[in-house]
């Protein structure tokens, strides 16, 4: 984003702030550098805003490497509220960004002392483990998290990422289908369960792709991975050794993707010929061919 720093006052630079606040946007480098350039000597004010300001400073400062910045803002929070469980977040972030982790599980571990029901920290320690390249440990621990805090959306898609990361395709469907439960008409949560059960192979999983390819699409007609995700699982079972009428059904099927994703290709891409490409995929596809051991 261009913003002219010199022509923007003290509270132009706090209303940018709150609007990247209210969108939920890092937008770093330009906090930083209004920061540093029109709002670390007016901080004083911004009024009742002036904390959440300096804790969106220190997570930009984090982002762009500036510990000094960093240092100095958290230093300001914890004059005014010393011994805050918040501020000791900040302080332990700070230390996981300089790699010092062994420093920073200290201050998560003095946290959730403090605090059991504070899932913030919980979720840094398995962001360093991550970090640390210790993908099961992070996945143990994760699964000790849901235990206590279920319903956390992050937590079940990061564990389903961790899984699939590890070749675990059964459990990471598990986790996609504890997403789902949430929020059941996201058709982007339903084509990832069916790239994922499209990925396992076999009739039975092929069969279940199919099934939530069908219904991202119902809810997004629009979504084009879905629509050639449809393609691929019925144009798989049409030449399976399915019952015939079901063979006859995922060939119609497939057509009818087919054609949908022709249409909309042809529709929105600025390509040229689109025809032939889609053609040459279409050949290349119906040449794949799915096993399971």
């Amino acid at each position: 984003m261009s913003l002219n720093y010199e022509e923007m006052s003290w509270s132009d630079v706090r209303d940018q702030f709150r609007k990247w606040r209210e969108e939920s946007g890092r937008h770093s480098e330009d906090v930083v550098q209004l920061w540093v350039a029109v709002l670390e000597d007016k901080v004083h004010k911004t009024g009742n805003e002036r904390h959440l300001i300096l804790e969106q400073v220190i997570v930009a400062a984090l982002d762009t490497a500036r510990f000094d910045i960093a240092t100095n803002c958290t230093k300001q929070l914890s004059a005014e509220f010393p011994g805050s469980l918040r501020v000791m977040k900040f302080k332990a972030m700070r230390l996981e960004a300089l790699e010092q982790y062994d420093a920073a599980n200290e201050v998560l571990d003095a946290i959730i002392e403090k605090d059991e029901t504070n899932a913030a920290p919980r979720k840094r320690k398995i962001a360093i483990m991550k970090a640390r390249g210790l993908r099961l440990d992070a996945i143990k621990e994760l699964n000790a998290y849901l235990k206590k805090f279920m319903s956390d959306q992050e937590a079940w898609q990061e564990l389903c990422n961790l899984y699939l990361a590890e070749g675990e395709f059964g459990k990471a469907a598990f986790c996609m289908e504890e997403v789902l439960l949430h929020n059941p008409h996201s058709h982007l949560i339903h084509q990832r369960l069916a790239d994922i059960r499209y990925t396992m192979g076999g009739v039975e999983n092929i069969e279940i792709a199919r099934t939530y390819y069908s219904q991202a699409i119902k809810l997004n007609p629009h979504n084009l991975r879905a629509l050639y995700g449809l393609f691929l699982c019925c144009s798989y079972l049409a030449n399976s050794k399915a019952v015939s009428l079901k063979r006859k059904e995922s060939q119609k099927l497939a057509q009818w993707a087919l054609e949908q994703a022709m249409e909309h290709t042809a529709r929105h891409s600025p390509i040229d010929n689109n025809d032939k490409w889609i053609a040459s995929l279409d050949s290349a596809f119906g040449n794949l061919e799915i096993k399971s051991n």
